[in-house]
């Protein structure tokens, strides 16, 4: 992308990675990408299997018979695909009602994805995360885990591609700045927040739907099925790219390799691009709100990076990898000598990043800001 061979980003210390085998050594970003990328490897290898994404009643069955279904009070009968998930994406699962001394009668019919086994278990729905009741199917409610495991889940091979690019670019630019343990809790949760602006808005859709019989459309809600699935990293890497944005807003970069523009230019206009998608509801909207969420996490984050220092305490109070907090707590320490710089130069320079970003630090304050880092480690 061409903003790694600038000067302002090569003096910076690199973050503190792990060594395998005493080899290679590998930074957050680096985990983060293999991890999605072997989840989907290996999905490739496991046998696909079916999952609910959209459940319809037939007409005429009364809202008494629906409620009963639902509660098991009244048997139903499933007729399982004829087909392989492997060999087709969708299929139908007629719902049949037992009814006392006559034939099943169809109550409903079940829209069925194909999906990779892991995947299954990991991707997001407004259903999942609150709670859902499937004609035939059953409940399901509260799988919390799912707000974290479906960032590292992706529907096709271009999905993954795209979103381990964006990482790979402007990953180790943030990581650089929060240091290796505050990057992950900084993914995690703008992935968490896409998640949550996502099931807010198809709620909020579905409850318009519902209460409308589908009459009323309130622009920026998502009238999608609550059970449709969404995966994928980008609510997590739209986070990275406003972060990385903050933090070097003049750096060019090449949107398709090739045409050149600003960093900042590229985020906020993808993100306006995101906000369009859900208000006229383009083609993969509810995956646009949740780039949305995933922004403003980044926004709010990478403007108060103190707020990531609880999050991963169980592995150690300080970390070393941050260039913004080892040069914050050698100010709060007051270790101050002729090697280190004041306080007060500590605090104007870190103010200045916050307002300004890296880039726009001059080579005094950026060694000033080395030396504060070194003369924390050396203490």
């Amino acid at each position: 992308m061409g903003a790694y061979d600038r000067d302002y980003l090569r003096a910076q210390p690199t973050p503190q990675t792990r060594s395998i085998r005493g080899g290679v050594k590998w930074t957050a970003t680096t985990w983060i990408i293999m991890v999605c990328v072997a989840i989907f490897v290996l999905d490739g290898f496991l046998p696909r299997q079916w999952v609910v994404i959209e459940s319809k009643w037939q007409p005429g069955v009364p809202n008494e018979v629906q409620r009963l279904i639902l509660d098991g009070k009244i048997a139903t009968t499933t007729v399982a695909p004829q087909q392989s998930a492997s060999k087709v994406v969708t299929a139908e699962q007629p719902v049949y009602a037992q009814r006392p001394n006559s034939e099943p009668a169809l109550v409903a019919i079940n829209t069925l994805e194909s999906m990779p086994f892991i995947q299954k278990w990991l991707y997001f729905s407004t259903s999942t995360a609150l709670f859902s009741s499937i004609p035939g199917v059953g409940t399901s409610a509260l799988q919390v885990w799912r707000f974290i495991g479906f960032q590292f889940c992706h529907a096709s091979l271009e999905h993954l591609i795209f979103n381990m690019l964006g990482l790979f670019f402007f990953g180790p630019v943030v990581e650089q700045y929060l240091g290796s343990k505050r990057f992950t809790a900084f993914y995690l949760l703008c992935g968490i927040a896409g998640a949550l602006v996502y099931l807010l808005l198809n709620f909020g859709g579905f409850m318009v739907t519902e209460s409308t019989n589908g009459r009323v459309s309130v622009p920026g809600l998502l009238s999608n099925d609550p059970d449709m699935p969404l995966v994928g990293a980008s609510a997590g890497v739209f986070g990275v790219i406003i972060a990385a944005a903050r933090l070097m807003p003049d750096a060019i970069v090449l949107l398709f390799f090739v045409i050149p523009m600003r960093l900042k230019t590229l985020a906020y206009g993808l993100v306006l691009i995101a906000v369009a998608s859900v208000m006229l509801k383009w083609k993969n909207a509810g995956g646009e709100a949740a780039h949305i969420g995933g922004a403003i996490a980044g926004w709010y984050f990478i403007h108060r990076p103190e707020r990531l220092r609880s999050l991963f305490d169980f592995l150690g109070r300080a970390d070393p990898t941050s260039t913004f907090h080892s040069a914050r707590k050698v100010q709060r320490a007051g270790a101050i000598d002729g090697r280190a710089p004041s306080n007060a130069e500590i605090d104007r320079i870190l103010d200045k990043v916050r307002e300004s970003g890296i880039g726009s630090l001059s080579e005094i304050e950026r060694r000033s800001l080395r030396d504060a880092t070194r003369h924390r480690s050396d203490s």
